[in-house]
């Protein structure tokens, strides 16, 4: 059974501050929290029920508070309108490094300015781990990774793919000039005429407008995902984990 002051807690998560004071967030069902637990995330409390609690939990570490609910009172503590068996308040990771200029020598990472939408993020993460892109870089402008909506949108990937926070001007200046910065722009080239590197970083801009002018500037290869025919009236402009979608699933074609 589950307290009152432990539901209250576990509704107070809902904000970032209070996500921030403690140092965690809230995963919820089997498949996430388990993926989670598998990559070797320490949960602070799970509250599921029965069903989920009676599977081997060889995978918990740490001894978090377990707590068994009912199905009813998973319901009363859950953020989803359905929830699934169990939920889990886990630490978040922390002293995740940025990317160095070496290591962008030789990998391929996102760079995300101004997403705001949780469900876009979390779509994106869920991109770049099937695309095995580990590490996105995000302005402080971005939204929460660690929100409960963006933590469900990811559908587990966010236990495989590092999210880390930045000033991202400062950081794309101090890079080598040599790194490519890549970046869908209007007045970008063709991304299937385009070269394309294996190595370097993709920014993706902000829902309605785009890259922001001081990102804009420090990208060294401007791309174009065309509308087609090219000469036909078409939506404005694409989603942005659409657009991350076809530029990175571009980037690994090239790769092969």
């Amino acid at each position: 059974m589950i307290s009152k002051n432990q539901q209250k807690y576990i509704s107070s998560l809902e904000l970032k501050k209070n996500r921030k004071k403690d140092n965690v967030f809230v995963a919820e069902g089997f498949k996430i929290v388990n993926e989670l637990l598998q990559a070797g995330y320490h949960a602070k409390m799970i509250v599921a029920c029965e069903e989920w609690m009676s599977q081997p939990l060889t995978l918990i570490t740490h001894h978090p508070i377990l707590i068994t609910v009912t199905e009813d009172e998973l319901r009363k503590t859950s953020f989803l309108q359905h929830p699934q068996q169990v939920l889990g308040v886990f630490y978040m990771p922390t002293d995740t490094p940025l990317p160095d200029t070496q290591w962008l020598h030789n990998n391929l990472c996102l760079a995300l300015d101004g997403v705001q939408d949780p469900g876009n993020l979390g779509t994106i993460i869920r991109i770049a781990d099937w695309f095995g892109i580990d590490t996105i870089i995000c302005s402080q402008t971005t939204a929460d990774a660690f929100a409960p909506k963006t933590v469900q949108a990811t559908m587990g990937s966010i236990a495989r793919v590092k999210v880390v926070y930045t000033d991202l001007v400062e950081y794309l200046k101090g890079l080598d000039k040599d790194i490519p910065i890549y970046g869908t722009l209007l007045d970008g080239e063709n991304i299937y005429a385009k070269q394309l590197s294996p190595n370097g970083i993709i920014v993706m801009g902000n829902e309605g407008n785009g890259i922001s002018p001081a990102v804009r500037e420090l990208i060294n290869n401007r791309l174009l995902i065309p509308s087609y025919p090219p000469d036909r009236p078409s939506a404005e402009s694409l989603n942005v984990a659409i657009a991350t979608a076809i530029t990175v699933a571009e980037f690994r074609r090239i790769a092969r």
